[in-house]
């Protein structure tokens, strides 16, 4: 039977193993834990219009998630829809983006999907994208998208 030989380490040496898995774990907390509501969404409004807040600014590029409601689609089936902040029965979409409400986000699938009803609450994740973009498919504005995005009745 081998004989267990003891292992040392200096207290600098284990402190500096302590502090980098700590580091990692929250990192990969934050990374896991990036999630959006509409309160965070813009920092101020003034009469240049809406601000995004230094969150969102932090988060554009990431995979985020929230929560909300499924505005009704424009079609039974289709690769995006309009989250909002509380159940809508109309779309909300407008005409410009300095229409833009300040609770809802353009939430675009991977694939077509069917959609649940506008009163269901939802949990979404995709990478956020932030600044004004026309859809070329539809001409509608949006200020903000979740990209690749799947999302989750809760």
């Amino acid at each position: 039977m081998p004989i267990a030989t003891p292992i040392s380490i200096s207290r600098r040496a284990l402190f500096g193993l302590i502090a980098g898995a700590s580091v990692a774990a929250k990192g990969r907390m934050a990374l896991a834990d990036a999630s959006l509501t509409f309160d965070e969404l813009y920092g101020k409004v003034s009469v240049l219009g809406l601000e995004f807040s230094q969150k969102v600014k932090s988060l554009a590029g990431q995979e985020v998630r929230m929560r909300g409601f499924m505005a009704p689609p424009l079609k039974a089936e289709a690769a995006f829809f309009v989250l909002t902040e509380i159940p809508m029965a109309l779309c909300p979409f407008c005409s410009s983006d300095s229409d833009w409400p300040d609770n809802i986000v353009v939430v675009y699938l991977g694939e077509k999907q069917t959609f649940v009803p506008p009163g269901q609450a939802i949990e979404v994740r995709g990478t956020l994208e932030v600044g004004s973009w026309t859809d070329p498919e539809t001409g509608f504005v949006s200020l903000l998208r979740l990209r690749s995005s799947q999302f989750y009745t809760v």
